[in-house]
This record gives C-alpha cells, sequence and structure tokens, in this order.
C-alpha cells in the first residue's frame, strides 16, 4: 500500500536535525542543507504558505523542526516548501501503519520494509506474541489481519 500523509507533522518535528536554512535569498526562498550528506537544495515558500511560514511558534513546541514546517490553527501540519521540497523528503515515508492507542496517541508505527517502532510496552507484548507469527505472504491481507487483532485490544490502525 502506498504512503498516505495524513498531515500529522511527526515526521518532520525532528528534521531540523538533518535540514539547516544556509543562504536566504529574499522574496521567500532559500537554500537549505542537508547536515548529513552536504547536498544543497534550493526552496521556495509557496505564496499560499507565506502567512502561515510566518508563525514561528512550532519552535516553542519542537526546537529541532524543519524550518519549513508550520502548523495551521487546527493542528493540520504543512510543508510551506512542498513544491520545491529536498529530495530526501520527496521520497521519504514515515510509516505504512501508524497504530494509536484508545486515547488516540501514538503506540506504535510500522515502517518500510516491515520495521517496528513501539512507544507501548503492552503493544510490543501484543505484537510479539499475536502480529509477528501471522503470514506475511500477502501484504494486503495481512495488514487486515493487524488491524482486526489490534481492535480487539482497543487500538486504531491507520493504513
Amino acid at each position: 500500500m502506498p504512503f498516505s500523509c495524513e498531515q500529522c507533522g511527526e515526521c518532520c518535528t525532528q528534521m531540523g536535525y538533518v535540514f539547516e536554512i544556509v543562504a536566504e535569498h529574499g522574496e521567500y526562498a532559500f537554500t537549505v542543507r542537508n547536515q548529513y550528506l552536504g547536498n544543497l537544495t534550493d526552496v521556495q515558500v509557496a505564496e499560499a504558505m507565506i502567512p502561515l511560514f510566518s508563525d514561528r511558534s512550532i519552535f516553542h513546541r519542537h526546537p529541532k523542526a524543519c524550518p519549513f514546517l508550520r502548523f495551521d490553527p487546527g493542528g493540520t501540519a504543512f510543508c510551506t516548501v512542498h513544491l520545491t521540497r529536498p529530495e530526501l523528503c520527496r521520497i521519504y515515508g514515515c510509516w505504512r501503519l501508524l497504530i494509536r492507542d484508545s486515547r488516540g496517541r501514538r503506540a506504535g508505527r510500522v515502517m518500510q520494509a516491515g520495521q517496528v517502532s513501539f512507544d507501548d510496552e503492552i503493544l510490543r507484548h501484543i505484537w510479539e506474541s499475536r502480529i509477528r507469527p501471522l503470514d506475511r505472504t500477502d501484504e494486503e491481507e495481512w495488514q487486515r489481519k493487524v488491524a482486526r487483532t489490534l481492535q480487539r485490544f482497543g487500538y486504531t490502525v491507520i493504513r
């Protein structure tokens, strides 16, 4: 199943460790550097995003957020340079399955290649005993079984 962005912003709240603005060219045009690879990318804040981009309050909550991530008043995340974003951002898929607990908090994620990240120890136990043994031959069927199994324990699975 292809990745579909939920606009939660979670993947970008730590991208300030990766991307830094190294030049400003005026009119909301910037050059960013990938701090690990050293490559440079020219980006442009979309005209419709300028008012959102001007609000820097995100850095109070997420000091290492991507320099271009912003949240609207309703909590929806936006990449203000989406059309010109760096290649890493274009190929990145945050998760294939997002697992939320009964209160709506992130409990875990299944990333590409089946790697699992847990934020909830109960989920880890359920995963090891109930999910790991499932047959993964048919990926779509496996995802349905994962969702059904975890729903019985009060979790919600977003695909």
